[in-house]
């Protein structure tokens, strides 16, 4: 099933992308397409465990599960002045 995937700040530039179209299983939870792009992006081990990530809006656990036609958000801390 596809879903899109939108990449903040410092995701963004790990990734090189702002956002993807992407195909995942059925039933993956967010912890199993993070750990998808941790192994296509292993930079992004650097922000993982303090990213926020946000399914269709709302802000989730890593077992929520995913539908066909999400928008994944991973959203790393930002600061600013």
């Amino acid at each position: 099933m596809k879903i899109k995937a939108l990449f903040f700040a410092a995701c963004r530039d790990i990734i090189g992308y702002r956002e993807l179209d992407l195909d995942v299983g059925e039933g993956s939870q967010v912890d199993d397409l993070k750990n998808v792009l941790l192994v296509k992006y292993p930079e992004l081990a650097t922000i993982n465990n303090v990213l926020s990530i946000a399914v269709n809006a709302e802000y989730v656990d890593g077992n929520t599960i995913l539908n066909s036609g999400d928008e994944v958000a991973f959203i790393p801390p930002v600061s600013g002045g």
